[in-house]
């Protein structure tokens, strides 16, 4: 294993995140459903969904990651899990194929994020939905973010309604999360 993979892989299983199955209690999971972790990384959500549901297809534009995160599925007998390289603002899915889509930490540096919204709305059936977990815009952020205001914003323009709004006590290293959930429209 390359050296830049195993310090990324080991980097991002030792952050502290919002615990998947926290993260689960805001949106109905059931088990005919197909998932989209967008920005999977190696998995956590992605792993952790997969026996409750059909289908999931973690998206990432590492391929590295994702052929690390394909590699401990297989092992830990996870058979519903499909990788899928490439850039966020162009996913290679058919039109109304996905239930819910969750990006995780995964949204705040990608610009235009209104190219991505459409992405995803594209991607979900009528009525889906888009979780939507972030890192918080403040004075001391220690990176690009995106305001939960205007996420918010961003999503209604982009033709979803917001069912649920949460700001969890739960922090990533000391910077506050949110929570936005999301409907397509019908």
């Amino acid at each position: 294993m390359k050296g830049r993979l195993q310090r990324k892989i080991k980097n991002l299983e030792s952050i502290k995140r919002f615990p998947a199955e926290e993260l689960f209690s805001y949106f109905p999971i059931k088990k005919e459903d197909t998932i989209l972790d967008l920005g999977a990384g190696t998995g956590y959500i992605a792993r952790s969904i997969a026996e409750k549901v059909k289908k999931v297809y973690a998206f990432d534009s590492d391929k590295d990651i994702l052929d690390y995160l394909f590699k401990i599925s297989d092992e830990s007998g996870i058979d519903n899990l499909e990788t899928i390289v490439g850039d966020f603002k162009e996913i290679h899915l058919p039109e109304n194929q996905i239930d819910t889509v969750i990006a995780s930490i995964s949204l705040h540096e990608v610009q235009p994020l209104s190219t991505v919204l459409n992405e995803l709305k594209r991607v979900l059936k009528q009525g889906g939905l888009f979780v939507c977990v972030d890192i918080e815009k403040t004075d001391h952020a220690s990176g690009p973010r995106v305001s939960s205001v205007d996420m918010e914003r961003e999503m209604i323009q982009a033709g979803f309604t917001i069912v649920d709004k949460a700001f969890p006590a739960t922090k990533l290293g000391n910077e506050p999360l949110y929570i936005l959930v999301g409907r397509k429209k019908e």
